[in-house]
C-alpha cells in the first residue's frame, strides 16, 4: 500500500531519465527539468544504456555546472531496467520518484503539479499525465499528427482531453517509490509496454492511478517511417506480452490494428481467386490517406499529407509486432489472452 502522506516539504524529488543515443534531445529535456522553478528539490538521474553518440558528453557537461544532474550506466540498456535502477540508486530521502522522458519537454512547474497530485490523493500511489507529440519539421509533423488522432491512437486516456480523475492506465510521470519498489519496479523482461504491465500489478496490489489533466507533457516522435514503424511493432510485442503474462483480453481498440492487418493481408491473398476482395485493403488505404489529405487541406500544409501513411504505418506495424509477440510468447510456453476484462 503507498507510503504516508504528506511528504515533508520541500521535499526531494528523485526524476530518471533513460537515454540511448538522445544526442538531439537530451539537452532541451534536462534544460526543461532545470528550468522547473519548483517548491520542490530535484535529483535528476541520467541512466545511460551505451549510448555512442554525444548524450554522455552533453549530459557530463550539464551535470559539471548543476550537481543536481547525475550520469549513471544502465548496463541492462532497456528503460525499464533504467528506472528500476533509479529506483535503488535515488537518495534515500527522495519519497517520490518522477520518470522522465528524453524525447519530452517539460512545462514549468510540471513537477510542482504532478507531485502535489501526489502529495493530494492519499490513495494514488502513481500520477500519470496527458501525452501531447509535437513534430519540429517534415515527416515528424505527418506523424505527430498521426499520433495526436484518434484514428492514430484508438482514443486511449493519456492521449484524449477530459478533466482529472481515477484511470487504468497512462503515460507515467511520478510514483510512490516505496509502493514501487514493493511490487519490484519494472518487469525488466519488456522492452516496451512495461508501464500498463506495471499499472496491472499495482491495482492487483491495491495500488491506484490518478491523471493529472493539468500537467500535459509535450513528446517528440519518429523521424520517419521506417524507425515508426520498428517502435510499433515493439509497442505490439509489448502488449501482446503483457496480456499473455497475465491471462487478460485486449480491448477493442487494440484488436483494431490486428483486424486491419489481417484484414488487407487476407484479402491480398484470396484476391487471385477473386480479384473484388482487393477493395478491402484499397477502402482502408483509402480512409487513411484521405484523412491525411483531409487535415492537410484544413491546416493549409502540405507537409501533414504524409500523415495518413504514419496512421497505416502505426496501425500495420502494432498489428504485426502483436502476433508476432503472441506467437513468440506461446513458444515460451505463455497462455494465450482469455475472454476476461483486462485492467490495463
Amino acid at each position: 500500500m503507498p507510503s504516508g502522506r504528506p511528504f515533508p516539504s520541500p521535499a526531494l524529488v528523485s526524476i530518471a531519465v533513460p537515454v540511448l543515443n538522445e544526442e538531439h534531445y537530451i539537452a532541451g529535456c534536462l534544460a526543461s527539468l532545470l528550468a522547473q522553478g519548483d517548491a520542490y528539490r530535484l535529483e535528476i538521474l541520467v541512466l545511460d544504456g551505451g549510448s555512442t553518440d554525444r548524450t554522455r558528453e552533453i549530459v557530463a557537461e550539464i551535470g559539471a555546472s548543476h550537481p543536481e544532474v547525475r550520469l549513471l550506466d544502465n548496463p541492462a540498456r532497456l528503460q525499464s531496467a533504467a528506472v528500476n535502477l533509479a529506483a535503488r540508486e535515488a537518495s534515500p530521502e527522495a519519497r517520490i520518484l518522477l520518470r522522465a522522458d528524453a524525447h519530452a519537454w517539460y512545462p514549468p512547474g510540471f513537477v510542482t503539479r504532478v507531485c502535489r497530485c501526489m502529495e493530494e490523493t492519499p490513495d494514488a500511489t502513481s500520477v500519470v499525465v496527458p501525452m501531447r507529440t509535437e513534430g519540429r519539421a517534415g515527416m515528424q509533423r505527418a506523424i505527430a499528427l498521426a499520433q495526436n488522432s484518434r484514428l492514430g491512437n484508438g482514443g486511449s486516456a493519456h492521449r484524449a482531453g477530459g478533466v482529472s480523475g481515477w484511470v487504468d492506465h497512462g503515460h507515467h510521470a511520478a510514483f510512490d517509490r516505496a509502493f514501487f519498489r514493493s511490487l519490484g519496479g519494472y518487469d525488466e523482461a519488456f522492452t516496451h509496454n512495461e508501464d500498463a504491465e506495471l499499472d496491472h500489478r499495482a491495482h492487483l496490489a491495491g495500488g491506484k492511478v490518478w491523471m493529472c489533466r493539468e500537467a500535459p507533457v509535450t513528446y517528440f516522435p519518429r523521424k520517419d517511417l521506417p524507425a515508426l514503424a520498428r517502435q510499433y511493432m515493439k509497442h505490439g510485442a509489448g502488449r501482446a506480452r503483457t496480456l499473455m503474462k497475465h491471462g487478460l483480453r485486449p480491448r477493442p481498440r487494440q484488436m483494431a490494428p490486428v483486424l486491419a492487418l489481417l484484414g488487407c493481408a487476407g484479402a491480398v491473398l484470396l484476391a487471385p481467386f477473386w480479384p473484388p476482395f482487393l477493395f478491402v485493403p484499397l477502402l482502408y488505404a483509402a480512409i487513411c490517406l484521405g484523412w491525411g489529405a483531409a487535415q492537410a487541406l484544413k491546416a493549409r500544409d502540405l507537409s501533414l499529407l504524409p500523415a495518413g501513411l504514419a496512421v497505416m504505418t502505426m496501425h500495420l506495424s502494432w498489428g504485426f509486432g502483436f502476433l508476432r509477440g503472441v506467437l513468440r510468447h506461446r513458444r515460451e510456453g505463455m497462455p494465450a489472452p482469455v475472454l476476461q476484462r483486462t485492467g490495463t
